[in-house]
């Protein structure tokens, strides 16, 4: 499957807090990792959506 699919950024976005988790970060990588992080969930939105839509043309189409 493709390398951005659902279950990867869910997996990034998961690693992502655990980076956030760390009190040893600086203020500097949280916002990044944030950014970061809140990009991946978008994405993973999106494909959400995506499969959502399909999922009711199925339905539709039977």
């Amino acid at each position: 499957m493709a390398k951005n699919d659902f279950e990867t950024k869910l997996d990034n976005s998961k690693k992502i807090l655990e980076t956030l988790m760390n009190p040893e970060i600086t203020l500097e990588e949280s916002v990044k990792a944030y950014e970061s992080g809140m990009k991946e969930l978008q994405d993973a939105q999106k494909l959400l959506e995506t499969a959502q839509i399909k999922i009711q043309e199925i339905k539709v189409a039977q």
